[in-house]
């Protein structure tokens, strides 16, 4: 089955592979839902979700209650008045009215920071999935490359026989038997190379995924790729994740300067306050004037409090300088990954374009490099071809075919970076159907407005799977070769020359 590089509109979600072979989709879903990255930024957008109602409670009123109880052990022997003991209890609300602009500028920077925050989730969501694609591809083609050299090793043996035994006869030279038997030896160094190639390819997935890859189907062609390198950056401007993320982040910037302006602003507030006090008897009976003294008594008032900075040491005029300096900052990274995204895009089209050129290359180095290999072996058997010529065009028909399943390999991954780079390669975009998706939109409604003291999440648990009972990975190919780079090993020996 060749892979098909059309600029097809079908989404991803619509294509699956048999029951039996994992398939791009499963995989994807599989990463979605337990790879740790993904998991843990959705944890700091929850965190980054609490700025907001940090910054809602400088403005909300505040209530205290101090309690105190004391014992006068030691007290003057001319003092008649002073009672053994008391306890003064007293209550007091605040309620911010004024603060120059300050809360409001602070929950408005919270606010733009958590749309930032879910801008990076995406992007995460992003970067994750390119990481699987890039692995789930990896896999297919170090399989297929290991199945081409295990292949190649068996036509080398068979020839090094073939050869061995028409040296017997006196049709070959030792020369021709060290040229067959110096290209097995090379070839099976090849194999182990590709061996470990496939093994850590499958341990790469397994730290991606969380399971071990076994069986992968080829995956679907990649939908609404666009059609030259300006389309892709336009989309790419417009949509890209990290980008929209730099720009609130930059938003953000603009509110803290304003809340750092507002230190210079007096403040005002509201204030009601109570005293009760209570000697518990230990006051004297009686004053000079004989009258009773009360053993307890309350009072209140309520009125408003204004403060106003004259003089704070120079500190408001660094906070807002240094606001502006990491507003400044803000500005910058956004032109720098503005720049980033651009080239991203134009790199992962230009990787995705060579690479379908380099497909068809290939594809028609392989059919040629098989007629060649045929003929090579059909002229050696009368004597008109050599040993070295059958081995050199046995290894130009392998370097064509691994050339080949590289070159689908990368025009996948670079397709998918494309997409990526375009934002449009999201959990949204590619119709994952493995439970519902994700909402940052729950947890921010949840704790908003929320201005309870005494209230907490369940103690967090893992959500990732571990990875460490998954089996050592081997380099065992599970899929069989394609049609267009199958090669029957021919194990005729050729006959004798007359």
């Amino acid at each position: 089955m060749r892979y098909s590089y059309l600029l097809a509109g079908a989404a991803l979600s619509l294509l699956a592979g048999p029951a039996a072979a994992e398939t791009l989709r499963e995989a994807l879903v599989k990463a979605y839902n337990t790879n740790p990255t993904l998991t843990a930024e959705r944890a700091n957008l929850r965190a980054t979700d609490e700025g907001v109602p940090l910054a809602r409670a400088n403005g909300l009123p505040s209530v205290s209650l101090t309690g105190q109880y004391a014992e006068n052990v030691l007290k003057a022997s001319n003092n008649f008045v002073s009672p053994d003991r008391q306890v003064i209890v007293q209550p007091q609300i605040t309620v911010p009215l004024y603060a120059g602009g300050r809360v409001r500028n602070s929950v408005r920077a919270a606010d733009t920071r958590v749309e930032a925050g879910r801008y990076g989730l995406r992007d995460t969501e992003a970067s994750v999935f390119s990481s699987v694609v890039g692995a789930y591809m990896d896999v297919i083609r170090d399989e297929t490359i290991v199945a081409l050299n295990t292949q190649n090793v068996h036509v080398l043996d068979v020839n090094l026989q073939a050869s061995r035994d028409r040296f017997q006869v006196g049709d070959l030279t030792r020369t021709d038997v060290a040229q067959s038997e110096a290209r097995l030896a090379l070839a099976q160094s090849q194999l182990q190379n590709a061996q470990a190639r496939l093994i850590s390819s499958r341990e790469n997935y397994v730290q991606l995924v969380g399971t071990p890859p076994g069986t992968l189907e080829q995956p679907p062609e990649l939908p609404n790729l666009p059609a030259d390198p300006t389309a892709a950056v336009d989309v790419a401007l417009h949509d890209n994740p990290a980008l929209l993320a730099a720009s609130k982040n930059r938003d953000a910037t603009a509110y803290d300067v304003k809340a750092a302006n507002a230190s210079r602003l007096p403040q005002v507030s509201a204030v009601a306050s109570g005293n009760y006090y209570n000697y518990l008897g230990s006051l004297g009976g009686a004053g000079t004037t004989g009258a009773l003294v009360s053993q307890s008594g309350k009072s209140a008032y309520v009125g408003a409090q204004i403060s106003v900075p004259i003089f704070q040491g120079g500190a408001p005029t660094a906070q807002v300088r240094q606001a502006q300096a990491r507003q400044a900052q803000a500005i910058e990274q956004t032109t720098a990954t503005e720049r980033n995204i651009i080239a991203q895009a134009r790199s992962a089209y230009a990787a995705w374009r060579s690479s379908l050129q380099v497909i068809a290359s290939s594809q028609v180095a392989v059919d040629a490099n098989k007629l060649s290999l045929e003929g090579v072996r059909a002229e050696n058997s009368v004597g008109s071809r050599t040993i070295l010529d059958i081995l050199n065009a046995e290894q130009e028909l392998l370097n064509s075919q691994i050339t080949l399943v590289s070159a689908q390999r990368d025009a996948y991954v670079a397709g998918f970076a494309l997409l990526a780079a375009m934002g449009k390669a999201e959990a949204k975009d590619l119709g994952l159907d493995g439970g519902p998706l994700y909402d940052p939109l729950i947890h921010y409604k949840k704790v908003r407005n929320t201005i309870w003291d005494f209230g907490s999440d369940p103690t967090p648990a893992p959500v990732a799977t571990s990875t460490a009972a998954s089996p050592a990975q081997t380099s065992v190919v599970t899929r069989p070769l394609e049609p267009e780079l199958d090669t029957p090993v021919d194990n005729k020996a050729p006959a004798p020359a007359k």
